[in-house]
């Protein structure tokens, strides 16, 4: 007996096996004999306890995502295992590693609508990679270790373990050993010789290629095997909204964001590409537009960890299943030195036309424009600008989303944080948390709406309790933008339930001990993102921006990629395109 622990010290040794040193949770009963033995190791696992569950789970995807490691989440059952729902689709549309515990009442229990008893297996095994509830202790070591290898590995996601409360308390022997392998689970292909080479002549005889690199290059630690393929083979990159910061926005083949609201040269191209070669990005179809319309001149090349992807949206020419960083290196010494000079060019005019018509108005606006109330794209430049497009950017969704990606710069990997998939507002605040907490040495800019900050706001309590330095930025317009701007668009002006009063969020702010400023006009602007980006700690500046502000370019819904809204009565028509 003496050699022997509980399952819930088992479940910390693990965890510390593993190399975590973060947890993000909230305790509860059901998940209390796991509370209490963390006590005894509070010198090496530091535990964040934010506000709310849901602010728990961002977190943990914010610190997963600027960190490359699993985010950890322990909560306890019944509604706080409910309250981490969001979050884990959000990780699971968004490949983000996660491995959340929840309590769970003792077995005996199970199946009689006991107090605080949910099915926590059942709700969330559509939406993670495994989902296991432990009964005994002897499952302990064993479900741990497949959860941190399900989690990082292949496609990496969430997994769920739902630990009952008698396990925790139960007694075993520790001997935790590291998973390395699961039968009939192959989370790193070996990769088709044979579909490298017609990658490599369908590049090498192009005249238009194109590549989009999406998040999948992330998570590979691919960026360099990116820039060396584009480079040798001369081949512009676009970016989807996750895969952003994989090139750095100065190189001369990058070629901006794809999709909805991406650049209009990126956009356009899409449809005149004859080969395009798409990363690490599963073809959604905020990218795609109309999918029978898209990219109809060119060969697709797909290079994805989950085969799944292939042909789900758009069907591919040829399918390179593995990781990215393993087909970009064994692609590159069968591709031949090209250049493309001519198809690169076209990029540039077309990004003439969107520095003009789109850019300029935006992010670079006459002194009274606007009576003073800003643009969303002026106030994303001029923080990054400030802090040497060196920051990471967390955004919420919405208009601030969209703009914020536009208008930062990007000069190293890992540079944004968004929620791509599921677009869940209220993720930036704790998500941004994470962020900082995951790569502390880098600056942490929020970007967020005055509605979705609402949503998780109480996380400013987070951020007062552990000093987390997040430089916060509220995009006001006191509306919810981008419902607002389909309103316009779309439904006639008809702004149903779309305005929001709001409170005083600097009073607020100042409840938790984070200064901060209004910005009312442009001229306090600069001086005040000074100001932020120079605080040692947290600091919030809500911003007075102009209500009828909208993202452009759009390609609306239910059209082709390249049917370009430039602002609201403008549509992109190129002259003497082939």
């Amino acid at each position: 007996m003496d050699n022997k622990i509980t399952g819930a010290e088992a479940m910390i040794r693990g965890l510390l096996a593993e190399g975590v040193d973060t947890l993000f949770g909230y305790p509860g009963g059901a998940i209390l004999p796991f509370y209490d033995k963390l006590w005894d190791y509070r010198d090496r696992l530091r535990h964040i306890l934010t506000r709310h569950e849901q602010g728990a789970i961002h977190a943990a995807q914010g610190y997963a995502r600027a960190s490359g490691r699993v985010g950890v989440v322990v909560v306890t059952s019944g509604p706080a295992a409910t309250n981490i729902i969001t979050g884990l689709s959000d990780a699971l549309m968004d490949s983000t590693p996660l491995v959340i515990i929840t309590g769970q009442v003792a077995v005996q229990y199970l199946g009689s609508d006991a107090f605080q008893e949910t099915d926590v297996v059942g709700i969330t095994q559509p939406i993670s990679k495994w989902a296991y509830q432990i009964r005994r202790p002897d499952e302990i070591e064993w479900a741990l270790s497949r959860a941190f290898y399900i989690a990082s590995t292949g496609r990496p996601g969430p997994v769920v373990l739902d630990f009952a409360k008698d396990a925790q308390i139960g007694l075993i022997e520790s001997h935790y050993r590291r998973c390395n392998f699961i039968r009939s689970y192959n989370p790193r292909p070996v990769i088709a010789t044979e579909n490298l080479l017609k990658a490599a002549a369908l590049i090498n005889n192009s005249r238009r290629p194109m590549i989009i690199a999406g998040h999948g290059v992330m998570i590979a630690n691919a960026e360099q095997d990116l820039l060396q393929v584009a480079e040798r083979a001369d081949i512009p990159v676009i970016n989807t909204l996750l895969g952003l910061s994989t090139i750095p926005s100065t190189h001369r083949l990058f070629k901006g964001m794809a999709g909805m609201h991406g650049n209009v040269g990126a956009n356009y191209n899409t449809n005149r590409a004859d080969v395009i070669m798409a990363i690490g990005m599963r073809f959604d179809d905020r990218v795609t537009g109309v999918t029978e319309l898209y990219a109809p001149n060119a060969k697709i090349i797909h290079i994805d960890i989950d085969a799944a992807e292939f042909d789900k949206n758009i069907t591919a020419d040829v399918h390179i299943h593995g990781d990215a960083h393993d087909a970009l290196s064994a692609l590159l010494p069968m591709l031949n030195d090209s250049s493309h000079e001519e198809w690169i060019e076209s990029f540039d005019r077309h990004a003439e036309v969107e520095y003009r018509e789109v850019i300029v108005p935006e992010a670079y606006p006459e002194a009274d424009a606007c009576g003073g109330k800003m643009k969303m794209g002026e106030v994303a430049r001029l923080v990054s600008e400030a802090s040497e497009n060196k920051a990471i950017l967390v955004t919420d969704v919405g208009q601030n989303q969209m703009l914020s990606a536009r208008y930062f710069g990007y000069t190293r990997s890992r540079s944004i944080i968004s929620s791509g998939g599921l677009g869940t507002m209220g993720f930036s605040l704790p998500a941004a948390i994470g962020a900082k907490l995951g790569d502390p040495e880098r600056t942490v800019c929020c970007f967020t709406g005055d509605g979705g900050f609402q949503m998780t706001v109480q996380e400013l309590g987070t951020i007062m309790e552990y000093g987390v330095d997040v430089k916060v930025i509220i995009l006001n317009n006191n509306f919810l933008g981008n419902v607002r701007q389909w309103q316009e668009l779309f439904f006639n002006g008809r702004f149903s339930n779309t305005p929001l009063l709001n409170p005083d969020f600097i009073t607020l702010a100042s409840a938790y001990n984070i200064p901060g400023e209004h910005v009312s006009t442009r001229g306090e602007l600069a001086a005040a993102i000074d100001r932020m980006i120079s605080a040692p700690g947290s600091y919030i500046l809500d911003v007075n921006i102009d209500e009828t502000d909208m993202v452009f370019p759009m390609t609306p819904v239910g059209k082709a990629v390249d049917h370009i809204m430039l602002n609201r009565n403008l549509k992109y028509e190129p002259d003497n395109e082939e």
